[in-house]
């Protein structure tokens, strides 16, 4: 996994728990980087696990919830840092039914080792998206707190479901409907 993704994350964790958390979730965590992360550098997917549960456990909020509340600070990022992935789009329906084809192209450009998730559009029109997400690391959440995001930028909003197609959330089908 990325680093962008690690430092990202310990920065939100330091913003809304405090400094004394992030090292205490660092600490319990036991973590082969010992913590130390670089936005280039590439991680084991487990220390991200082993941060989620120890922050989960520290805070009592679930991981569910971390990961939503997460993916609404990554998307901030993403739009400052990239904001040519963003601006090409005029919809969300739009911009959600290109990631597969457009902007993990243009992500694989910056971060060629990056391992994304799979969005299959299995339809699509003005105002409905039916997407497949695939990926080892269940983190559909984070996904689901993308597409939320992805809406409240464009001051729209939308009913967004999902439905875990393999119980342990490596493959989910997410029907939307701009509202």
């Amino acid at each position: 996994m990325k680093g962008i993704v690690f430092t990202e994350f310990l920065e939100l964790v330091e913003d809304k728990f405090g400094l004394d958390v992030v090292e205490e979730i660092i600490e319990k965590s036991e973590l082969p980087s010992g913590g130390a992360y670089t936005a280039v550098g590439t991680y084991d997917f487990a220390e991200m696990l082993s941060l989620l549960k120890n922050l989960s456990e520290k805070t009592s909020v679930s991981i569910d919830d971390l990961l939503l509340t997460y993916a609404e600070h990554f998307f901030s990022v993403l739009a400052g840092s990239y904001p040519g992935l963003i601006e090409k789009y005029d919809d969300p329906i739009e911009l959600l039914s290109s990631i597969e084809n457009h902007i993990h192209i243009e992500v694989r450009k910056i971060y060629p080792d990056a391992e994304l998730p799979t969005f299959e559009v299995l339809e699509k029109t003005k105002t409905s998206l039916v997407l497949i997400y695939k990926s080892s690391r269940a983190m559909y959440n984070f996904g689901l707190g993308l597409m939320n995001k992805t809406f409240e930028h464009y001051n729209a909003s939308a009913t967004i479901q999902l439905e875990k197609l393999k119980e342990d959330g490596t493959e989910v089908k997410f029907s939307i409907i701009k509202n």
